[in-house]
């Protein structure tokens, strides 16, 4: 039992972990488009998510491996949580997925000259 129960932990700090990782991920996607600094709201939260995340498993871990796949097996069971519970929201209900949908915004920089043009052309023809 007292083995179980040194398992059921580390597991359960790895779904909290995950489950800080994943939804901090899901809510950076949904808030860091609408800014005008994309790319500093995709850094800071991949560097600040990626540090809680690595020192969480370093200090459950203990330096014994079966903590550390434990914690792990929950980080991933809560990639699948996350997963289920952001993929319900209206939000999201409304979205194709399709690249075909998608539009920078309107303050986007164009890089190289590049600019999105609605009217494709084909010169195929």
């Amino acid at each position: 039992m007292n083995e179980l129960l040194s398992l059921i932990l580390p597991w359960a700090a790895g779904v909290l972990l995950g489950s800080l990782f994943f939804g901090g991920l899901w809510w950076t996607v949904r808030e860091g488009l609408k800014s005008e600094h994309v790319a500093v709201w995709f850094l800071v939260s991949q560097l600040l998510r990626t540090s809680v995340t690595l020192a969480g498993f370093y200090l459950v871990a203990g330096g014994q491996w079966e903590r550390l796949l434990a914690c792990l097996v929950g980080f991933i069971n809560a990639r699948f949580l996350v997963a289920r519970l952001t993929s319900s929201s209206s939000d999201n209900q409304s979205c194709s997925g399709s690249r075909q949908d998608f539009r920078p915004p309107e303050h986007a920089e164009t890089l190289g000259g590049f600019r999105y043009d609605e009217t494709e052309t084909n010169d195929a023809t």
